[in-house]
């Protein structure tokens, strides 16, 4: 018979899973936002980073708080439209540690606001050459990688406008409906090597990327009207999904999308305000 301290002591260390001692975690876009809040807590959790943006001077300030954490860090400035450079940053990371065990797809843009009438050829392949196309390549090169060491983990920030598209955000919304996808084929392919890869859907999250719709109070009053939780997030409220999909805590989960919109669409508000103008107009 099993007395209590044999059953404690072979029970497993459940906080060990998220450790990711020992792994090298590339992440676009590093230098800001949500991309410097996963950063900092993927080294936290003892990983060394690869940092990429266009910016260096935002990247060297991110570096050198992961430095402060106590772990190695490479900053790649670099635009991975360029598919050269997305070839590079994989190069140069390799050859400063060897290996990449994690990489986070974060690096986005989203260049004009507006009705899909008015979007352009150049504003098309700007938005899904850095949200979709880059995406595709360097997880095709870092995915390489890893099913030669024997698997990898590969997050890619989606967003909840790629499964409910947002009015002013039409091609936006499609590159990101589109990751969604790139998430599901590649976790199909590739879990016989052992690649994870899995999505993260934030909804509306205070960085720089939104201003627009923090920075007006009106524009704020009225999404967060339409969150259950009542408020936009904070960046550090996605990291903490990031850390999880990234470490052996999710080691059955692949082809996946974790929708962080503070359960916007839980929501019934819309509905109810729609039904109450129909029965007003009645």
């Amino acid at each position: 018979m099993t007395n209590e301290s044999e059953a404690a002591g072979s029970s497993p260390n459940y906080l060990s899973k998220f450790s990711l001692a020992g792994k090298v975690a590339l992440i676009t876009g590093g230098s800001r936002g949500i991309g410097r809040g996963i950063a900092l807590c993927l080294a936290e959790a003892g990983a060394d980073i690869v940092l990429t943006a266009r910016k260096p001077p935002d990247l060297e300030e991110t570096a050198q708080a992961i430095t402060k954490i106590g772990r190695r860090v490479l900053t790649v400035p670099a635009n991975i439209r360029n598919l050269s450079e997305v070839d590079s940053v994989v190069k140069t990371a390799v050859d400063k540690f060897r290996r990449i065990d994690i990489l986070v797809n974060n690096a986005a843009t989203n260049p004009l606001y507006g009705s899909v009438f008015d979007i352009d050829e150049k504003a098309w392949d700007v938005t899904l050459g850095l949200n979709l196309k880059s995406c595709f390549f360097m997880s095709q090169a870092v995915g390489k990688l890893m099913r030669d060491r024997g698997g990898g983990s590969i997050i890619n920030i989606a967003s909840e406008d790629g499964i409910r598209p947002f009015v002013g955000l039409g091609v936006y919304s499609i590159s990101k409906a589109g990751l969604i996808m790139l998430t599901k084929v590649m976790a199909e392919e590739w879990g016989q090597y052992h690649i994870r890869v899995n999505a993260i859907a934030p909804g509306f999250v205070r960085t720089k990327f939104s201003q627009a719709v923090w920075d007006n109070p009106k524009m704020v009053e009225e999404v967060e009207s339409n969150i259950a939780i009542g408020r936009i997030a904070e960046p550090e409220e996605v990291v903490n999904t990031a850390l999880f999909l990234a470490s052996e805590a999710s080691s059955y989960i692949t082809g996946q999308t974790v929708v962080l919109d503070g359960g916007h669409f839980a929501s019934v508000k819309p509905l109810l305000s729609m039904m109450a103008q129909g029965t007003k107009k009645e």
